[in-house]
């Protein structure tokens, strides 16, 4: 999903790279949703026929042009605040990826289905450790590849994931996802992008 640029003269072509991710992006969040969210059968067969395997509370997707595999989740529990008070927000869809290119390492990234606050991070914690995502739009990611195989063991090790954020609107929202299926749906998915 997100393509990190290697040099001050990489920017364009990140930006680009990054344009063509957030509207693939866009467009996987719009089919999952529609079978993960149980949307009508005339929108499924429309937006998506790539769903592969479900494992407890984790699907597993392939996309083939180009060759992409991943485990994505939608939270068990959402918490939103502002000014320490709950509030009810409206939010997109939200969910957890862990990507798999051929001969790329795994990639994790959230949707938090609200634009993030300019400059913000994204707090993961999982089994006690706490990893940082930052943030780009509506999407958020890892710093590096090795930040990404960090929190892969973290979560196959884990029972459950929360992750903390900040909208441009100034909400606090906390979700909570069940990795119960976690291993399975990332073996799985890591198996069909070899």
């Amino acid at each position: 999903m997100k393509n990190r640029a290697t040099g001050p003269g990489d920017a364009e072509a990140k930006r680009q790279l990054e344009a063509v991710s957030m509207m693939k992006i866009g467009l996987r969040v719009a089919a999952i949703a529609a079978l993960m969210f149980g949307a009508g059968q005339g929108a499924m067969a429309q937006e998506s026929t790539n769903r592969v395997a479900a494992n407890t509370d984790w699907s597993v997707f392939v996309d083939d042009n180009p060759k992409e595999c991943w485990g994505v989740s939608k939270p068990k529990k959402t918490v939103n605040t502002k000014d320490g008070k709950a509030v009810q927000v409206r939010r997109g869809d939200i969910l957890l990826f862990v990507t798999y290119r051929p001969g790329k390492k795994p990639e994790i990234s959230f949707m938090g289905g609200y634009p993030f606050a300019d400059g913000s991070t994204v707090d993961l914690e999982v089994g006690g450790q706490k990893f940082t995502l930052f943030t780009d739009g509506e999407g958020a990611w890892a710093g590096s590849p090795d930040e990404d195989a960090k929190i892969i063991a973290a979560l196959k090790a884990g029972a459950d994931v929360k992750l903390t954020a900040r909208s441009s609107r100034g909400t606090q929202t906390e979700d909570t996802f069940s990795l119960m299926g976690f291993t399975a749906a990332t073996d799985e998915a890591e198996k069909r992008c070899q």
